[in-house]
């Protein structure tokens, strides 16, 4: 009679194979973990090494708390993706100073707020705040002024640093620190610039006017009935919040209010509520800017040759990147003159005219 034991029946075998096994994991969980806060994919801890880092993640609320730190910058742009083509390189040159873009996808206004706090904590008396005013600020939604529209790393914003180490240990930090790795390592393309910036609409040589035509055809359109008495004369609530953003900067940075332009086909008709939101909207700004020093307030989103145009646009909300040169330039001149201005822009709100 055979009494071997089969290896997998032998007494302690299982706790022994438990044992390495944990002993496996949790080597490679520390090995992971040292991975990640070493190369410190949002440059957010204080302990990490000195290494070269760029922003990685696309979604732009990781990876502006860094930048907003950066010396370098004295202006910065805020706003949704109708800000984002605003490169900062051509404002630098056009109005002085030198400018990060803060602007990203669907900012809600309470994030436009939080990640102007985040610069100014670095920058208390900034040359030049852009704030573009868009849907975002015209068009409210539910939970826009006090809640964020995309996944928020709370923990980068206004608590102390060395939280960030307890927020390392998960995948997506894993994710991001692996992308970080690779473009330290020349295997990765950069995707995004170190000022913020980053065109996300097509190369303009490829603009294909047949695609933009079926962009129209897909967008919903305006709320073209007709607007209650009085809306067109009531600003929005969200005029508050903007007044407390200009109220926390100091008297000598230069305030720009502007409106990007969107496609006349959002406009919507005269008396509608389109129509009267984006007049409310208006009122409010130019309010805002005469009673805030230093401040001006521009308006390109009007009915105008740039805005019935088409062939101006990727899409009924987005222009293109000639239109965005055309925009810096006429910012410019709004606010060094001479004139004429672009007579696609509206000044709302200018304190002294430029000078002749």
């Amino acid at each position: 009679m055979n009494d071997t034991v089969p290896p997998g029946r032998r007494p302690g075998a299982w706790r022994h194979f438990c044992a390495c096994a944990l002993a496996t994991m949790l080597v490679a969980g520390c090995g992971l973990y040292l991975f990640i806060v070493t190369v410190d994919p949002w440059n957010i801890l204080p302990f990490s090494p000195p290494l070269a880092r760029i922003p990685v993640t696309s979604n732009a609320r990781y990876t502006m708390p860094a930048l907003a730190r950066d010396p370098r910058f004295d202006s910065v742009v805020l706003g949704t993706s109708t800000s984002r083509l605003m490169q900062p390189a051509l404002l630098d040159r056009a109005l002085g100073g030198h400018f990060l873009s803060m602007a990203m996808n669907s900012a809600s206004p309470w994030e436009q707020g939080r990640v102007l706090d985040a610069f100014l904590r670095s920058h208390p008396a900034p040359r030049t705040v852009m704030i573009g005013v868009d849907a975002a600020w015209c068009h409210e939604r539910p939970g826009s002024l006090t809640s964020p529209n995309r996944p928020w790393p709370e923990w980068m914003y206004g608590h102390p640093a060395w939280q960030g180490y307890l927020h390392m240990a998960s995948l997506y930090a894993l994710q991001e620190a692996a992308n970080e790795f690779l473009w330290m390592t020349g295997h990765k393309a950069q995707r995004f610039g170190t000022d913020g910036y980053a065109s996300f609409v097509p190369p303009d040589g490829t603009y294909d006017p047949a695609r933009v035509q079926a962009a129209f055809a897909h967008w919903a359109p305006p709320d073209n009935t007709q607007a209650p008495p009085g809306m067109a004369q009531t600003p929005p609530a969200s005029m508050r919040l903007l007044a407390t953003m200009l109220a926390r900067l100091p008297a000598g940075t230069l305030k720009i209010l502007w409106f990007p332009p969107a496609s006349a086909t959002l406009h919507g008709m005269t008396g509608s509520i389109a129509a009267a939101r984006l007049q409310a909207c208006r009122l409010g700004v130019a309010a805002l800017a005469a009673r805030t020093p230093d401040a001006i307030a521009l308006d390109f989103n009007h009915d105008s040759a740039l805005t019935t145009e088409r062939n101006n646009f990727w899409d009924p909300l987005h222009y293109r990147i000639p239109v965005a040169h055309r925009l810096v330039a006429a910012i410019a001149a709004a606010l060094h003159g001479p004139p004429p201005a672009d007579p696609a822009l509206d000044i709302l709100y200018r304190p002294v005219p430029p000078a002749g």
